[in-house]
């Protein structure tokens, strides 16, 4: 991705809140790779939630700046699983922000529970690290 000069703060820099767009949008696009449409799944009566957020900023991205952002997902307990990411700046790869965004699912009574394709993801990120 790159950097849009609209995405800047007063500083010239990334304003914050505007990574979680980056974020996220890498992990509905690592959902996408594995299998899993995140719309599809919605209209299915999943509804994938976040529950906490926890983002380290550690140096800021400015305009025109080339990044990629990772993801890797890990369970966190019986019905939570976590993203584990990173904002690494190109070429020379220095990471600009660690996060870890937890997340459920909830189904149509709004009762957590773990649903299959989430847990064969979940199985196959256990058997790829």
């Amino acid at each position: 991705m790159e950097v849009r000069d609209y995405e800047l703060d007063m500083q010239g820099v990334v304003n914050n809140a505007v990574y979680q767009n980056y974020i996220e949008h890498a992990r509905h696009l690592f959902l996408k790779a594995s299998g899993l449409d995140f719309a599809e799944i919605t209209r299915s009566g999943i509804h994938l939630v976040v529950t906490r957020v926890e983002l380290d900023y550690l140096a800021p991205l400015k305009s025109g700046d080339r990044f990629v952002v990772t993801v890797a997902m890990e369970q966190i307990s019986r019905l939570r699983w976590g993203f584990r990411q990173e904002i690494l700046r190109q070429p020379e790869s220095k990471p600009m922000l660690r996060a870890l965004v937890v997340g459920t699912s909830l189904d149509e009574r709004g009762r957590a529970h773990l649903p299959t394709e989430i847990e064969e993801l979940l199985k196959a990120s256990v058997t790829d690290s």
